[in-house]
């Protein structure tokens, strides 16, 4: 069978018979010598068009190796070798096996007996995700760690909140790191201004999952989750980050056109950037966000007093008082005042709560709980129960915990 070169050769040559094509116009419209065409036109006046066909089409190649080295390299990589790629097996059977095989020239042996896949082959697609309709339906968040003001200021974490029907960003927080504090002041805030939307979508950072399935404590929910359950808000971790490719691209666009900005503005810490933030997020909103498919608003109107919010998004974990009115907290052992109230609190769970040192409306607090105004921690040698320092601790009964009737030892 001719080759789309061969038959172009044919045409040139008959042309050159013809008359109407002179020995040197072929061989520049063949890219040839006009010797090489002299060679052509006498073997297509022999042998007519099929001489034209090179004479090793279809033959083994003069420098091609033997078809035992490639079977004998190819059982090796079989059995020895199965999950090497081409690179390091065409080392491995040269050095270990004194067989001289080019990378390629392997790599095209083991495609061909399915012993290896190609960059094609290997690459996956993710399914596209339709947005949800609806604003408030779910809002993706995460935290991008970035220099976000460059040289100027230490690296920090941005939190991004955007509205997944929308592509709105609904709330924008400079914090150190992230951590279930820097999430509960996001959430607090974003709450405070939007309500409550109907699910987040996150990773399956600590945050969000417990990722150890033999986790002591927790019922098997991170502090977070727990507020968010509280709140009737549900939370839904992604697989991947190709499904949260929202908030993905949001963090992207913004490590991009935020940090231009910041720097326009002199901003150099992150008081200040998140004093920047508000209107960055609105003038952002208007370039970016687009409108839902349906009209309806599904945030939630959260109808809480300011200390029931405070009561919820905090670190909150249960302990067994025991009947010497003792309790274990943070490897330590505390021991409470005797008193009308706090000894009926023998042989039953208390929620310890810790409240964050940056709110002002936390610290100092007295919970609407009658334990909460007479329970103290006896002991002046005792360390201070939070973990950091201003964090205001509150004992209190559990309204959701267990209350056993022998009381036991921990």
């Amino acid at each position: 069978m001719m080759s789309e070169r061969d038959l172009k050769r044919m045409e040139v040559l008959t042309e050159v018979l013809a008359g109407r094509r002179s020995v040197a116009s072929a061989a520049i419209v063949l890219s040839v010598g006009v010797r090489q065409v002299h060679r052509l036109l006498i073997r297509y006046r022999e042998d007519g068009g099929g001489a034209l066909i090179h004479k090793g089409r279809g033959q083994a190649s003069n420098h091609g190796l033997s078809p035992g080295i490639r079977k004998y390299a190819l059982e090796l990589v079989r059995t020895r070798y199965a999950d090497f790629g081409p690179t390091l097996a065409t080392e491995v059977l040269f050095d270990k096996h004194a067989i001289k095989v080019g990378r390629e020239t392997l790599r095209t042996w083991m495609v061909e007996d399915g012993l290896w896949l190609s960059r094609k082959q290997r690459r996956s697609f993710h399914q596209p995700r339709l947005r949800r309709e609806s604003y408030g339906e779910l809002v993706q968040i995460d935290g991008s760690d970035h220099r976000w003001f460059e040289n100027r200021g230490e690296p920090c974490t941005l939190l991004v909140f955007i509205d997944d029907a929308t592509s709105r960003l609904m709330q924008l927080r400079f914090v150190p790191s992230e951590s279930t504090d820097s999430y509960f002041e996001a959430l607090h805030e974003y709450l405070k201004v939007h309500g409550c939307p109907v699910a987040f979508y996150s990773d399956k950072h600590t945050v969000f999952r417990v990722n150890k399935p033999d986790a002591q404590g927790g019922q098997g929910m991170t502090q977070f989750g727990r507020a968010l359950a509280e709140l009737n808000i549900e939370i839904l971790c992604a697989n991947s980050s190709q499904a949260k490719g929202r908030v993905e691209r949001a963090n992207r666009t913004l490590q991009d056109r935020l940090v231009k900005e910041l720097r326009l503005a002199g901003i150099c810490d992150i008081k200040a950037g998140n004093a920047f933030l508000p209107k960055f997020r609105e003038r952002f909103n208007q370039r970016f966000a687009v409108l839902a498919v349906k009209p309806e608003d599904l945030h939630r109107t959260l109808n809480l007093p300011a200390s029931r919010l405070t009561d919820i998004l905090c670190h909150r974990e249960q302990r067994y008082v025991g009947a010497q009115l003792t309790l274990s907290y943070d490897r330590k052992q505390i021991n409470l005042d005797r008193s009308q109230i706090s000894e009926k609190l023998a042989g039953r769970y208390v929620d310890l709560t810790t409240s964050q040192p940056d709110r002002s409306k936390c610290v100092g607090t007295v919970s609407r709980f009658p334990i909460a105004s007479s329970a103290r921690i006896s002991g002046s040698a005792i360390p201070p129960l939070s973990r950091t320092s201003g964090l205001a601790m509150r004992l209190r009964s559990s309204r959701h915990s267990r209350i056993s009737s022998t009381p036991r030892r921990l």
